[in-house]
């Protein structure tokens, strides 16, 4: 099916089913901090990281065998379900009374986000093609950033006044069901019958591996942050949001920058372009003495992650054969994800010996080192 036949309605859905996905964790980002005033448990620091990659690590599992669900069952009607479920166990957090239960609802969350991430990237695959797809992926990655944007703020805003509140953004989702029932269209193609192969495709390892790597490094903003930033800096709930919401914003620029740059530049180089801001921005946080200082960093670090997540997926979808996208778009999911999950746990230890704010110039150097091995790995791309 070719761009033009694809209604703009069934194109804001897909906009708004892509949103989804960017909610799963920055709307509760400024809640962490004040889980340990609530929950007085053993190692609440890192439990409370946990709430932000414990969907991530539900995700990584899962995401390889939801893409086979949703190609044999349909992704309309997989999308609903998803949504359904997003919304439940995502606004769980306004009444439940334990840390544990708390987590598996994240986890749950994390099920209904990987549904969504899968048929929101495959569908991309099916209505575009080209040049346009590029665009569309742009525009997408910088419509999820504003939206970003939206929920930090009024996450922070709504900390400020109750840690549970920030969970009432999840009911979207249930808000979200009537645009998909009637407005989101499924191609139906030859891929219908084509028989999936069980095998991961090795054209894509080196996509997936630097998706991980792409999201281990970039998690470091929400799972740290926030910490940084109240405890470090004393700012409040909604100065931490408008910050964190400067990097959606430089987001959605460095995603729209996306196909300007692929006129010049292959994958690979706008990799490294996009890795090198990273840096960057890592050492000036680990540097900086004043909180107001942190708008600067925050557009530095928004803009490299937008470029990157634009280039990984469009790199993917560009390999794919589109009776496979479907099911690569499920293991390109879990690759994100995963390194979401491991974020918090590679960094804690670092964390913990250096202190919050001197563990990103260690980071910053790191990635350089990082950069070297990945410009070594994507040669043979």
């Amino acid at each position: 099916m070719q761009n033009k036949n694809i209604g703009r309605l069934t194109k804001f859905t897909l906009l708004l089913i892509a949103l989804t996905t960017m909610m799963s964790n920055v709307a509760i980002v400024t809640v962490l901090p004040h889980l340990k005033d609530y929950f007085l448990v053993e190692n609440i620091e890192l439990l409370s990281r946990l709430m932000i990659t414990m969907p991530s690590l539900m995700i990584a599992i899962l995401a390889p065998f939801l893409g086979h669900v949703i190609h044999k069952r349909g992704k309309k009607i997989s999308a609903l379900y998803a949504l359904l479920l997003f919304g439940a166990a995502g606004s769980a957090g306004l009444y439940l009374n334990s840390m544990d239960m708390l987590l598996i609802s994240r986890a749950l969350l994390g099920i209904s986000i990987a549904a969504l991430m899968i048929v929101s990237t495959s569908l991309v695959g099916d209505y575009f093609k080209g040049e346009k797809r590029h665009k569309f992926m742009g525009v997408q990655n910088a419509f999820t950033s504003i939206g970003g944007i939206i929920f930090v703020v009024g996450g922070g805003v709504l900390s400020d006044i109750s840690w549970r509140f920030p969970f009432a953004i999840y009911g979207i989702g249930f808000i979200l069901l009537p645009f998909v029932f009637k407005y989101l269209v499924e191609v139906k193609t030859n891929e219908a019958h084509e028989e999936l192969s069980r095998d991961l495709n090795p054209n894509l390892f080196s996509i997936y591996f630097l998706a991980f790597l792409l999201m281990a490094v970039f998690y470091v903003l929400p799972t740290q942050m926030p910490f940084l930033m109240m405890n470090g800096f004393g700012a409040s709930g909604t100065l931490t949001g408008a910050i964190i919401s400067l990097a959606f914003l430089f987001h959605a620029f460095g995603s729209l920058s996306f196909a300007k740059l692929k006129r010049t530049f292959d994958f690979k180089t706008i990799y490294m372009i996009g890795m090198s801001i990273i840096a960057v921005g890592f050492i000036f946080i680990g540097i900086i003495r004043e909180v107001y200082f942190f708008f600067l960093t925050s557009t530095i670090m928004g803009f490299g992650g937008g470029l990157l997540m634009t280039t990984v997926s469009a790199w993917m979808l560009e390999r794919v054969h589109h009776t496979k996208r479907v099911k690569s778009s499920g293991y390109l999911t879990s690759s994100f994800f995963m390194g979401q999950f491991f974020s918090p746990i590679l960094t804690m230890p670092v964390v913990e010996i250096f202190g919050v704010q001197d563990f990103f110039v260690v980071a910053g150097i790191s990635i350089v080192v990082v950069l070297a091995i990945s410009g070594f790995v994507i040669k043979r791309v």
